[in-house]
Parts: C-alpha cells; sequence; structure tokens
C-alpha cells in the first residue's frame, strides 16, 4: 500500500480539529513536513486571519482545562511554556483569579475534606496546594476554619 503525502494545510486543518493549539506549536510540529519555515508563515498567517487558529481561544480552553485542578501560578506558567503572548497570558489569569478560591476549595476537598489538626497536617495541606499553584491568599482563606465549608 502506497502511503499519500498529506497536503500541509489538510495537516493543519487536522491538528485544529482536534484541539486548539498555539501558533508556536503548530510552527513546531508542522515545519518537518514543509520545504520552507515561509510556506508554515504563511499558512499560520491565513489560518489566524480566517480565525482558525487563535491564541486566545487556546489559552481560554487550556485555562478552563488547568482551572479545574490548578491554580493561576501553574496556568500561568503552561501557557507562557506553550509560547502564549504575555498580554494574552494576562487577560486570560483575570479571568481564572476571579475563580481561584472556589478551584482550590474544590481541590482541597477532593483531596482532604477535613481541616487540619495538627501543625503537621496545616503544613502538609498548604504545600499540597501551594504546589497545585494557588496563591498564598487562597490557601490561607481555604484553611481557616470560618471559610473552608
Amino acid at each position: 500500500m502506497v502511503k499519500r503525502e498529506i497536503p500541509l494545510r489538510e495537516r493543519a486543518l487536522a491538528m485544529l480539529a482536534r484541539r486548539e493549539h498555539t501558533r508556536a506549536e503548530m510552527a513546531r510540529k508542522l515545519s518537518p513536513h514543509c520545504e520552507s519555515p515561509e510556506q508554515v508563515e504563511q499558512l499560520l498567517d491565513a489560518l489566524v486571519a480566517r480565525g482558525w487558529l487563535s491564541e486566545e481561544r487556546f489559552a481560554e480552553s487550556r485555562a478552563n482545562t488547568l482551572g479545574r485542578k490548578f491554580g493561576s501560578r501553574k496556568i500561568e506558567h503552561d501557557l507562557s511554556s506553550r509560547g502564549v503572548s504575555a498580554e494574552v497570558v494576562e487577560q486570560t489569569l483575570a479571568r481564572a483569579r476571579a475563580q481561584e478560591l472556589e478551584h482550590c476549595r474544590a481541590a482541597w476537598q477532593r483531596k482532604f475534606g477535613t481541616l487540619p489538626q495538627s501543625a503537621a497536617d496545616r503544613g502538609r495541606q498548604m504545600r499540597f496546594l501551594a504546589g497545585r499553584g494557588f496563591s498564598a491568599e487562597a490557601v490561607r482563606r481555604v484553611l481557616k476554619a470560618g471559610d473552608a465549608d
């Protein structure tokens, strides 16, 4: 059976049909399949112009996915490492921070469910939540007896 070469545009659309991508991810994944970097850049420009490739949409989608388990610091690191511009990261984080306390409480409830009885337990719970990228303020508020319910 002869394997047919998939055109670059088809390959890009198939990738976007599966999930949102950043421009940097698309360029990295498509570059081995083209003759020149200019060819990839032209294709990506066309995808952006049609609204099929959107850094904002990717950031929002990724933040929604990560936000269920992780805090704003983790989301910021993930988006930055994937090549999302600083401006888009900041806009996305503003929305994520609005729900951080709620997500922090949910993560704490799933993992622990009861307030710490000792300093060691408190430290363990704080480290867990901080490791998930939640802000110190959100962690403190969740672990206060009056706000944990």
